[in-house]
């Protein structure tokens, strides 16, 4: 771009680059100047079942974005969770952030909660840990305890590092159990926690540094 002629500062058009900024307030491309970097942003959303994860839907069905209040800055989520499927909701404005934290390679745990109906056995649930394929689909380790059963009933303590598309789901079905209820309750360093159902909240700053520090996107 550069040796186009399309970078200018000050006015000034460039012809190396070979010049150190201090901040982008004369910068232009093509005579336009270059648009400010927005500060990071992170939040928490509950997000609740009976809505998708997606900017719109073809069908006229619910969104998040119907949800979410209207003062907020542009956001894309981190990860997603099906209609059925509620809990945290992780949403940025930083597009680099949504890749780091969504890559295998960086194996943030997704930790859930799952109430399922069905024969609850101890020894299919340690064997998730050894990964399973299901129709041809490898899932990786799954680790995944019984936190409270009551008759026919059961929760699970579900922790996951893929994320793969109705991952949860798929595997109970898969070990003959049916999922009643699906929450997510964790997502790295982060957690539900008390947020109320359709809360938002953002997380702090120095939390987000900290997160970014460790999480190199590649």
């Amino acid at each position: 771009m550069i040796e186009e002629g399309r970078i200018a500062v000050s006015g000034t058009v460039l012809t190396s680059p070979a010049l150190n900024l201090t901040s982008l307030a004369a910068v232009t491309v093509d005579g336009n100047p270059v648009a400010v970097t927005s500060a990071t942003r992170l939040y928490r959303f509950y997000k609740p079942t009976g809505c998708l994860t997606t900017a719109r839907d073809p069908k006229g069905r619910a969104t998040i974005y119907d949800l979410l209040p209207k003062d907020l800055p542009r956001l894309v989520t981190i990860g997603r969770l099906d209609m059925n499927t509620e809990g945290l909701l992780l949403l940025t404005n930083d597009g680099e952030l949504k890749r780091a934290m969504e890559l295998p390679a960086n194996a943030l745990v997704r930790r859930y909660r799952v109430r399922v109906f069905g024969n609850v056995n101890a020894r299919s649930l340690e064997a998730l840990a050894e990964g399973v394929t299901i129709e041809g689909v490898r899932y990786g380790s799954i680790n995944a305890d019984i936190e409270h059963k009551s008759g026919a009933y059961a929760w699970l303590v579900i922790n996951i590092t893929e994320g793969k598309n109705r991952e949860v789901r798929k595997v109970m079905e898969h070990i003959g159990l049916q999922v009643a209820r699906l929450i997510r309750v964790g997502y790295g360093p982060f957690e539900l926690e008390d947020l109320p159902v359709r809360g938002v909240e953002q997380v702090p700053d120095d939390l987000v540094s900290r997160l970014r520090s460790r999480l190199p996107a590649k």
